[in-house]
Order: C-alpha cells, then sequence, then structure tokens
C-alpha cells in the first residue's frame, strides 16, 4: 500500500506540473514548448521570411548530435546544399565498403615460425595463426597461437580515408555552414522588418482611477 501511495503521489506532481507549465506557456504568449507566439506580422512579409525568422539555434544543435550530413541545412531552408552533402557522405560510405573488402581479400603476411591454417582455400573464411612455442620439453612443445591479418592492399586502405575524409567534412561544414546559414537568414529578415518599425506614444485615461498615462506601442 505504501509504494502504491507513493507512486500515486510522484504521477500527481508530474501532472501538476505540466498543467503549470502549459497555463505558464499560454499566460505568457507560447506553450511549455517554448514555441513562437501569434505576433502581427507586416503584410509584406512572405511565408519563407516568417520560416526564417523563426529558425531556431536550439533545434540545429539537436539535430548536428544526428549523425547524417545535411540534416541542419534541411532545417535551414537549404534543400539544395543538405541533397549535396547527403550525396557526397554516400559516396564516402561506398568508398568505405569498397576499401573494406579490398583489404579484406588482401595476402596474408610471412612469419618465421610454422604457421596453422583454417579454412584453407576460402578466401572469406580463411584464417591463420602463428605458432609460437612458449614451453618445450623432451618430448612435447606447448604453442600460443596468434592470428595474421591480412596486409591491407594500397587502393583498399586509401578507399577508406578517402570516405573516412569526406563523411567527417561533410558533418563539420554541414555543422558549422548550416548554424551560419540559420543565423543569417534569421538577422536579414529581422533586419529588413526591424528598420519599418516606428515607435509612438499613446495617451490612455483609466476612468476607474481618474489617472491620465503614457503607453509605449509600435506600428508596421
Amino acid at each position: 500500500m505504501r509504494k502504491v501511495g507513493l507512486h500515486f503521489m510522484v504521477l500527481s506532481i508530474f501532472i501538476v506540473g505540466i498543467c503549470n507549465n502549459t497555463v505558464y506557456g499560454q499566460l505568457s504568449g507560447g506553450d511549455f514548448l517554448n514555441e513562437v507566439p501569434l505576433v502581427p506580422i507586416p503584410s509584406s512579409m512572405t511565408f519563407q521570411e516568417y520560416q526564417d525568422m523563426n529558425r531556431r539555434l536550439s533545434v540545429g544543435l539537436v539535430l548536428s548530435a544526428i549523425p547524417i550530413p545535411g540534416m541542419i541545412h534541411f532545417y535551414a531552408g537549404e534543400r539544395k546544399t543538405g541533397r549535396r552533402l547527403l550525396g557526397t557522405a554516400v559516396l564516402g560510405a561506398v568508398s568505405i565498403f569498397a576499401g573494406a573488402a579490398t583489404v579484406k581479400n588482401g595476402d596474408f603476411p610471412t612469419s618465421d615460425y610454422d604457421v596453422l591454417v583454417l579454412n584453407r582455400g576460402d578466401k572469406d573464411r580463411e584464417k591463420r595463426f602463428e605458432k609460437i612455442p612458449i614451453t618445450i620439453t623432451n618430448t612435447d612443445t606447448t604453442y600460443k597461437l596468434r592470428e595474421l591479418s591480412r596486409d591491407p592492399t594500397g587502393l583498399g586502405s586509401a578507399l577508406i580515408l578517402l570516405g573516412a575524409v569526406v563523411i567527417v567534412s561533410d558533418i563539420i561544414y554541414d555543422f558549422v555552414h548550416g548554424i551560419s546559414t540559420i543565423e543569417n537568414k534569421r538577422d536579414k529578415v529581422r533586419y529588413k522588418y526591424g528598420k519599418t518599425l516606428t515607435f509612438g506614444l499613446n495617451s490612455q485615461f483609466d476612468s476607474k482611477g481618474l489617472s491620465p498615462s503614457l503607453q509605449l506601442s509600435y506600428n508596421w
């Protein structure tokens, strides 16, 4: 019974917290997810400019945690650049897989010890082990087996390195240039329409308190 009561109390606190956040968000002009409140929009502002003005850097930083090049540029509205980054990343992955397949089919190195061969003749499954003697008696010898890895070919190593460099470069470019693009687009729209704002003072009279007051306002 105590456990049930404790779980009910925790659930109640959680529900009350969500309700408080929701009410606070509605009173403050948004919601608990900090969405953009509804505000007057200039008639000359396009929907693309409205989207650019409200793009959030926090969303871009969250998208950067996804290891897929182009995600931030897609969010920034730069679909052409995003597709290019995604396409080059796919080519980089293909290069890595092709290089890995080439390395896998390389030759085994020579050894000064006797070699134990398993699955001889099967290029995909063949394994070789060096038989390194540990202890030697009059009639018996104890060996330690050490696996031999295939020597990577020059082409395979180059393809793997090339693919890795391409993917890492795409991720870095997507983050740095994508965040900069979001900032620039947002600043351009705010600067463009911020210059059209005009401020003024409006006089008001409180009939209940019988006292005049001034209100600062802005107009497009």
